[in-house]
């Protein structure tokens, strides 16, 4: 049975370092590191988009029904100003969630925090539409949503931390290369009528 796809804004990695072998140094921290080519920032989990809806729903009390809440977040999304690339620079693996993950801990431009806080911002103004009230409440409740800190740290998930330490790593400093913007798994949107 295939998994139903999360929706995610993210920005795809390009690069680590000045080559493959930069990114395999990684390997000496991190276990079962992940193939370069599916790396990636994310800026804004939506996650499944019926379960979002769900979500929606549940809270308004019916007053906005799943189709609808479907409807306009995939609008939403598909409206949304892309991103250009950037480089960011890391020099520290960081354990992610409930310990399980390893990822980079990426110092990215002034514009990319911007661009992050735009997304939350317009997210608000979604869900306002969307007839929810108390919209900070929804998203940190919102069990599609998954938002469990208020405060975002830029990473890059590269693969299963060696040690069940939690501490943070130093690494030498590696620049990291993203390309632009996009919607992860946006293919399954519906088509925004």
């Amino acid at each position: 049975m295939q998994a139903v796809p999360r929706i995610t804004v993210e920005v795809p990695v390009l690069g680590v370092g000045s080559g493959p072998a930069d990114y395999e140094e990684l390997g000496q921290y991190v276990g079962a590191l992940r193939r370069p080519n599916g790396l990636h920032l994310t800026l804004l989990h939506i996650g499944v988009l019926a379960d979002f809806a769900r979500d929606v729903t549940e809270w308004t009390k019916g007053m906005t029904p799943a189709s609808s809440a479907t409807r306009e977040t995939a609008r939403w999304l598909q409206a949304l100003r892309v991103l250009d690339g950037f480089s960011g620079t890391s020099e520290r693996l960081i354990v992610l969630g409930g310990g399980g993950i390893s990822g980079l801990e990426v110092d990215v431009p002034e514009q990319v925090h911007d661009y992050q806080v735009s997304l939350v911002q317009e997210l608000r103004g979604l869900l306002d539409r969307l007839l929810v009230d108390n919209v900070d409440d929804f998203i940190l409740s919102s069990p599609a949503l998954g938002f469990r800190y208020p405060h975002w740290v830029p990473h890059v998930a590269v693969g299963r931390p060696r040690s069940r330490s939690r501490e943070p790593i130093g690494i030498p400093p590696v620049t990291v290369t993203f390309g632009a913007s996009r919607i992860r798994n946006g293919q399954f949107l519906p088509e925004a009528g």
